[in-house]
């Protein structure tokens, strides 16, 4: 099982409805919206070092339980007993198996997913969420009121960052019903749909503290960003 890709996870036209919610959104509103949607967040080296390390312990345990014994002797009763799996060979099953433990967490991340843990996720989510921000310029907006809403299929998390003049007077809290509805959509198979609710939310938001201005111009494209 591998993990969904944010390039597929879209049809077209499931993209232009999100991108016509943006434009309607921000005709209310002085507020700029960039939704963004990544296959995953983090790299994940170390809990994938670990899968790799008891997936080669697990296989270990079984190629002993297969063929472990005492194989038949003609030496002399002096000497010891000889073990068919003989330290070189368990020595090469750890190594062998290591590799094959990171090629598999590497080609199917599922399966190092339960290794990671939920504060892990969260931190590298909300990285990449700062980072994004950065990336797309969203700082760049005349009065500071650009939004970022940064969801990660991997992790199953949403992540809301604002400029300067959004979290003068909203943070995070005020952005979770935002990231529950995106959740929620997502979870119900519905991701087009959870994310143009998400962004008719915030929109709600917006609109009630940075309403539109005279002379007021979309500073930042009406795109959905999808990476992989």
């Amino acid at each position: 099982m591998t993990i969904k890709s944010a390039k597929t996870l879209f049809s077209q036209d499931e993209i232009g409805q999100i991108e016509a919610t943006i434009a309607e959104v921000e005709s209310k509103t002085s507020g700029e919206i960039v939704p963004v949607v990544a296959t995953v967040s983090g790299r994940y080296d170390r809990s994938e070092d670990l899968f790799a390390f008891l997936f080669s312990l697990l296989s270990l345990s079984c190629c002993w339980y297969a063929f472990q014994g005492i194989s038949d002797s003609t030496q002399a009763w002096s000497s010891g007993p000889a073990l068919i799996v003989s330290l070189p060979i368990v020595l090469l099953i750890l190594i062998v198996t290591f590799f094959i433990g990171i090629a598999l967490a590497s080609h199917f991340p599922i399966l190092r997913l339960p290794l990671i843990s939920k504060a892990e996720m969260q931190d590298e989510v909300e990285k990449r969420a700062r980072e994004s921000f950065q990336q797309l310029k969203i700082r760049n907006t005349e009065d500071a009121t650009g939004i970022l809403i940064y969801v990660s299929l991997y992790e199953h998390m949403v992540h809301v960052v604002g400029d300067d003049t959004i979290n003068s007077k909203l943070n995070q809290s005020d952005w979770q019903a935002v990231c529950d509805t995106i959740i929620g959509g997502f979870s119900n198979k519905q991701p087009a749909q959870g994310l143009r609710d998400g962004i008719l939310r915030g929109g709600e938001l917006l609109a009630e503290h940075f309403p539109v201005k005279e002379g007021d111009t979309n500073e930042l494209v009406d795109t959905l960003h999808l990476i992989d």
